[in-house]
């Protein structure tokens, strides 16, 4: 049975990000990209809705690119047990909860 990993924003974002001179944004965007190429062909990679409106956000040139690596993934349906889930998730992280899944997909970019 292939193993499933779910690939969400910031995988994208590494995978696309300009070089660096942070050294742990370096060290972040080069595992990423080994990792992309020794494992993701060898794996079922999923993505939702949600993953795709947040890569096409942003600069036009890496929007592009963030979307092109999501041509060849699944698209999970955003179920409600799913938003019910995330909304956990985040309720019990350090991340900061600012809406619920179905209300980001409401709110317009910045500057569009």
């Amino acid at each position: 049975m292939t193993e499933t990993v779910y690939i969400e924003t910031s995988i994208l974002g590494y995978l696309t990000a300009r070089s660096t001179n942070n050294l742990i944004l370096a060290a972040n965007i080069k595992i990423t990209q080994d990792w992309w190429d020794e494992y993701s062909s060898s794996l079922a990679l999923y993505t939702s809705e949600i993953v795709e409106d947040e890569a096409a956000r942003g600069d036009p040139t890496s929007a592009s690119q963030r979307l092109n690596l999501l041509q060849s993934l699944t698209f999970l349906d955003l179920t409600e047990e799913a938003a019910d889930l995330a909304e956990e998730f985040l309720r019990q992280s350090n991340l900061p909860f600012v809406c619920t899944p179905y209300e980001f997909m409401t709110i317009e970019p910045l500057g569009e």
